[in-house]
């Protein structure tokens, strides 16, 4: 589904990005995680074509896309949640969605579409409230929900989790795991190792813009040396 080669990033002659290989197989949930300078935001950024790498190739879906443009790779099926909502606040909610749904949803559809990604978001109490007035949980979940309205193949999501109290977070979690259940691929990018081990099976760790170490969750919370550079711990 996704696939990265010899992904390079350099500024002023410094290398901040250096991945040889990086891969998310269609239905898997990816996590990208690190310490904080790890380079996993440049990296995020690279993907979804934010950045341009000073050399190596991206493909997505079997389509070379280095060279396009984010709304180029959204056409062909990504779908972005960046770290920050960005929801229409002075908007209702649930006008937020149907302006979301309103290209890719019959108009005879479309409020049969609204209600139902409303229920899932469990925002149909609040749908009537400008989308400013939501909780900054509530706020992340519509404009996941937005994104969702794309039926993208694959979602790329950067620190969703971002702000959130430990209930939203695990509510974040069941969001994730639902629409994945249902076929998507996900990439998220995160420093929550307990919502990376509720959500994901397959983990590379990033470190001082390089992959440390890369594998099924239950493997990477074992090895010493990522608890050393990621948590900050020692071992014999």
């Amino acid at each position: 589904m996704l696939e990265g080669r010899g992904i390079l990033k350099s500024y002023n002659g410094r290398e901040v990005v250096s991945v040889e290989r990086i891969q998310a197989s269609r239905g898997e949930v990816l996590a990208i995680l690190g310490p904080n300078g790890a380079g996993k935001s440049t990296l995020f950024k690279l993907v979804v074509g934010m950045h341009v790498p000073s050399a190596g190739s991206i493909a997505f879906d079997g389509h070379d896309v280095t060279g396009q443009r984010p709304y180029q790779r959204v056409q062909r099926g990504m779908s972005i949640k960046m770290q920050a909502p960005s929801v229409f606040r002075e908007l209702p909610v649930r006008q937020n969605v149907r302006i979301a749904l309103q290209h890719h949803v019959p108009r005879a559809l479309l409020a049969e579409e609204e209600d139902r990604l409303l229920e899932i978001l469990e925002l149909t109490a609040d749908q009537g409230k400008a989308a400013g007035e939501l909780s900054h949980g509530q706020q992340q979940w519509l404009e996941i929900g937005m994104a969702l309205a794309l039926k993208p193949t694959l979602m790329l999501m950067d620190e969703p989790t971002a702000g959130m109290s430990p209930d939203e977070t695990f509510r974040t979690g069941e969001l994730i795991q639902r629409f994945n259940a249902e076929g998507m691929t996900v990439v998220v990018v995160e420093h929550d190792m307990a919502f990376i081990r509720q959500i994901a099976k397959q983990v590379t760790v990033l470190h001082y813009g390089r992959v440390f170490a890369r594998g099924p969750i239950a493997e990477i919370i074992r090895d010493p040396r990522v608890a050393e550079i990621y948590l900050g711990k020692t071992h014999d």
